[in-house]
């Protein structure tokens, strides 16, 4: 009995190890949070797709509208450092005044689906904000991570890789030259969202009204606020 005891304990103490391993990593989002013109058009056009796809994602609490500045995994024993570099770089950026404009559709496929958004067209203050945020948190990042680094896994392990593989890249493949700030509103089939990107826009202008760092969760969404800044 006493061998079995201790044997049982030595393979819980492996797994709860292997736990706490997966949870040294975290994979976040800095973000910008729009104004209420942006909210409003992102409402709407989230209730359209989930009439079309009922199992996509409705924007609450834990799918928050957002414009996307820098994903990456980093050290969670470091998130600290992460917030108080990204607090510095805002300290000095004068974001509320930014004036951006959204003037079209666009989706990222995903399998069958995509996740769809609005973009706004990038500006050379956004640029130079997104990167500097970059340099100030690079000390912190880690080149890649695990599932376990999200909120949630996605459905299945195709998706989980390739989500993983998009915040093990976001910089450089989805910054600079290549950045395409967007607010994400929602799911639906490929087939629907090549007619919606392929049908008419209405431009709108529309501000930041605030800046936080989020953990993310499945379709790279804005899942669990880790720390915000009242622009």
């Amino acid at each position: 009995m006493r061998r079995f005891i201790t044997n049982f304990l030595a393979v819980l103490f492996l797994l709860t190890g292997a736990a706490f391993a997966q949870n040294d990593v975290t994979a976040i989002d800095i973000l910008l949070e729009p104004d209420a013109t942006m909210l409003k058009h992102a409402a709407a056009e989230n209730e359209k797709l989930l009439a079309v796809y009922p199992k996509g994602f409705a924007l609450d609490e834990g799918h928050r509208p957002h414009i996307t500045l820098v994903q990456r995994f980093v050290r969670t024993a470091e998130l600290d450092q992460v917030y108080a570099a990204v607090e510095k770089v805002l300290a000095i950026s004068n974001v509320n005044s930014m004036k951006l404009e959204a003037f079209k559709y666009y989706y990222a496929p995903v399998g069958a689906t995509g996740v769809a958004g609005i973009c706004a067209r990038p500006t050379p203050e956004l640029l130079k904000l997104q990167a500097e945020i970059i340099a100030a948190v690079a000390p912190y990042t880690v080149e890649t991570g695990p599932v376990s680094a999200f909120t949630a896994p996605m459905d299945d392990a195709a998706s989980n890789a390739a989500f993983i593989e998009y915040v093990s890249t976001f910089v450089p493949k989805m910054t600079g030259e290549h950045f395409n700030p967007h607010v994400s509103i929602g799911v639906a089939p490929k087939d629907y969202l090549d007619k919606m990107v392929a049908g008419p826009f209405e431009s709108f202008t529309f501000s930041p009204a605030g800046a936080a760092v989020f953990q993310l969760g499945p379709y790279g969404t804005a899942a669990k606020k880790l720390a915000e800044w009242n622009l």
